[in-house]
């Protein structure tokens, strides 16, 4: 690793000798600089999330199998982080450019204090899988076992499977003086495989790889009559690997993974969305070859390979995760949705309709929206609704025009489905399709050159920002009038997450709305540029400073004797003018309630800084994804709803929206979904003056778990919740 001067100077001025003692003064220099900033380090912060994802597996009322795939959502979060986050940090590191993180540090000191959080984390995963999971496996009817551990008519089947349907599709790579190396696979399990001629010994190693390739299931499944036994495919082509290397003295073979850097930007392009869409495609090419970031191995490894491995990949110890016993354990999900265990896994209790829409009569999703607002929380109330009012209008006469913004879209989607229909019955179809949504490019891509190629107007948005908000309008002509009926979201048009986050919309033919997104859509799609709007605040023109002006005016009311408070529920706070505009509001008086997921850079309870603010943070059975802004403004709260986080890239580098909820109904579900979110002593997480987070506890009271009781919410349910 790359010290900085500081650093070396530490060392040497103080006298320090050995390697151990510097490496504890370093760290003790990092820690106490760490804990001057007033901020946390956005990074860190993530590593304390996926901690309490983390902390979901030892919750022991779960199935063995929610508890396996909650691992292995761990194991997927830290795969897009190396990706995007590590692979970002090295994008510096590399290129010797500057970068000093919240937390204080350059861009070499914080990568050492990042590798050794990331190594602490992935240890903590391989402890309590190989101590507190899989012990469990047995009494559960399954097991996780090697080739060796099968009975011998077992192992015959086994290596049957691997002629016929592995041999024939694997392919070794050789590297030496003759073969270059080959480009490895990112996030593939990979076989490296040391050799040697048998007949003259003295000769130079050789080293192979090979791919398993991602078409193949991770496990090849034994049904025994009381168990079920899962053998990790690597393992079976270990015990078959002679097929493979014949004539030749097998030294070693070792299970390893990579991850690269998947991060791209993309240059500014002013040309059509025919070119803009063919630098994506570009793009995306680079995420094959990024630069390795991280090695995940098997323990007891080649020497030999590894040092090969550092050297190509120019990396160090700390890049290096050691798997004391499964490798990549995202693969669990093929155990926890085995068919033989489906019923394993609870079911949900059944979606409940809006407030003031009844799925269960026969009405009209047009004459409903004509009548009231309708606020869709789901996955507690069913993305049906949506669909409901998004297909009736493919198939109304009536329909003029649907106009949409598409972030991520579910695999075959009703969606676009819809859309098509739309289309063919002539009517206007007018859609943004993000397509830089990060791993859903190419997806995005194909869905969109469907839809043009039916006849829909298509927009790929903007070359410098993402366009993030969530949005639909509806154009109906109808006896008296031409009606616009409009949906607002926090989440994307996608039937999978609507089944797994918690997101939030407004259904409505509100005038004002309805007048705002034409004026949007307008901007985003063409080349107006609207002055202000009524309803909506948006990014990146308006929305940091007019959210500040929100905050300041609670310090004010606070400041005159009135009524104050704020409360914030968000994915991520990590905008350093937001969190100083907090910390204002905090000294002068404001109650302000933090409720985030995610990434948390304030730090909360900070003597004469931030003693009036507290973060708790919501991790259960859903992934929490809506977004709300409360400021009480002395009785008559304000309160948004939208896209957007408090982050810099929602405030500068994203088109996002948030919109006013104006309807009294409607405010009091955005009331109570925030009172349940800071009654909620089941899924909780309280975060520290340090960043870290400890879980909820008060056994002075019932379990109180929001992501059950929206489920059964009613209208009663609203007139008794309320804030400050």
């Amino acid at each position: 690793m790359n010290m900085d001067d500081q650093d070396i100077a530490l060392f040497t001025d103080s006298g320090i000798t050995t390697l151990e003692n510097q490496k504890t003064a370093l760290r003790e220099k990092l820690s106490a600089q760490i804990e001057q900033s007033n901020y946390i380090s956005r990074d860190l912060s993530w590593i304390q999330f996926n901690y309490r994802v983390l902390d979901q597996c030892r919750k022991t009322e779960r199935t063995i199998y929610e508890r396996l795939k909650f691992l292995a959502i761990t194991a997927s979060n830290l795969d897009e982080f190396f990706m995007i986050r590590v692979g970002g940090l090295y994008n510096y590191l590399d290129y010797n450019k500057k970068r000093v993180d919240y937390s204080g540090l350059r861009e070499a000191p914080f990568r050492l204090r990042l590798f050794e959080e990331l190594q602490t984390f992935a240890s903590e995963q391989q402890t309590y899988f190989t101590e507190n999971l899989q012990p469990l496996f047995a009494e559960n009817a399954f097991r996780i076992v090697s080739f060796n551990e099968l009975e011998a008519y077992e192992q015959a089947q086994a290596s049957d499977y691997y002629a016929k349907t592995v041999y024939p599709i694997l392919t070794p790579m050789v590297f030496d003086n003759y073969h270059p190396f080959p480009i490895l696979a990112n996030r593939i399990v990979i076989l490296g495989i040391v050799t040697r001629p048998i007949e003259d010994k003295r000769k130079q190693k050789k080293i192979s790889f090979i791919q398993i390739p991602q078409n193949l299931q991770r496990f090849w499944v034994m049904e025994r009559e009381e168990e079920t036994l899962f053998v990790p495919i690597e393992d079976i082509i270990k015990n078959n690997i002679h097929t493979l290397f014949r004539n030749v003295e097998v030294l070693s073979v070792d299970a390893f993974r990579i991850t690269r850097d998947g991060d791209f930007e993309l240059d500014e392009l002013e040309d059509t969305d025919s070119n803009f869409a063919e630098e994506i495609i570009k793009k995306l090419k680079t995420r094959r070859t990024g630069r390795v970031v991280r090695i995940e191995i098997t323990k007891n490894y080649s020497t030999t390979l590894m040092r090969v491995l550092k050297e190509r990949w120019e990396i160090d110890d700390l890049n290096v995760f050691v798997s004391e016993n499964l490798l990549d354990f995202s693969s669990l999900t093929q155990i926890s949705f085995h068919p033989n265990f489906r019923d394993e896994i609870p079911a949900l209790p059944p979606y409940s309709a809006p407030l003031g829409y009844d799925l269960g009569k026969d009405q009209d999703i047009f004459d409903i929206l004509k009548k009231r607002d309708l606020m869709v929380y789901r996955p507690f109330n069913s993305f049906e609704t949506i669909l409901d009012l998004l297909e009736k209008a493919a198939d109304d006469p009536k329909v003029l025009a649907i106009k949409m913004i598409i972030y991520r879209l579910a695999k075959n989607s009703r969606v676009t489905a819809a859309l098509l229909k739309a289309a063919e019955r002539g009517k206007n179809v007018a859609v943004l399709f993000e397509v830089k949504a990060r791993f859903d490019e190419e997806n995005n891509l194909v869905e969109a050159q469907k839809l043009q190629k039916a006849g829909c107007f298509i927009s790929y948005g903007f070359s410098n920002l993402k366009t993030h908000a969530k949005m639909m309008l509806i154009v109906r002509k109808e006896e008296d009038q031409v009606r616009r009926y409009i949906h607002m979201s926090t989440g994307n048009y996608n039937e999978a997450t609507a089944k797994l986050y918690t997101d939030l919309s407004i259904m409505t033919t509100n005038e004002t709305y309805a007048n705002d997104l034409s004026e949007f859509f307008n901007s985003i799609t063409g080349h107006s540029i609207p002055d202000n709007y009524e309803l909506l605040l948006t990014a990146p023109n308006f929305l940091r400073n007019k959210l500040i002006e929100l905050i300041k005016q609670e310090a004010e009311n606070a400041k005159q004797g009135l009524t104050s408070g704020i409360v914030v529920k968000i994915n991520s706070l990590q905008d350093s003018e937001f969190i100083n505009a907090l910390y204002e509001a905090s000294q002068a008086g404001v109650k302000i309630q933090l409720i985030i997921r995610g990434i948390c850079c304030l730090r909360p309870q900070r003597p004469n800084l931030s003693e009036n603010i507290t973060v708790r943070s919501l991790v259960g059975n859903f992934l929490e994804h809506s977004r709300l802004y409360y400021f009480h403004n002395n009785g008559d709260p304000k309160i948004y709803s939208g896209s957007a986080d408090a982050m810099v890239r929602s405030f500068d580098k994203r088109i996002e929206s948030l919109f006013l909820i104006v309807d009294e109904r409607c405010k009091r579900q955005a009331i109570t979904i925030l009172d349940y979110n800071m009654r909620d002593n089941y899924n909780a997480y309280i975060m520290q003056e340090n960043g870290n987070f400890v879980r909820f506890e008060n056994k002075k009271q019932p379990v109180f778990d929001s992501h059950q009781k929206f489920f059964d919410l009613c209208e009663d349910d609203l007139k008794k919740t309320g804030l400050f």
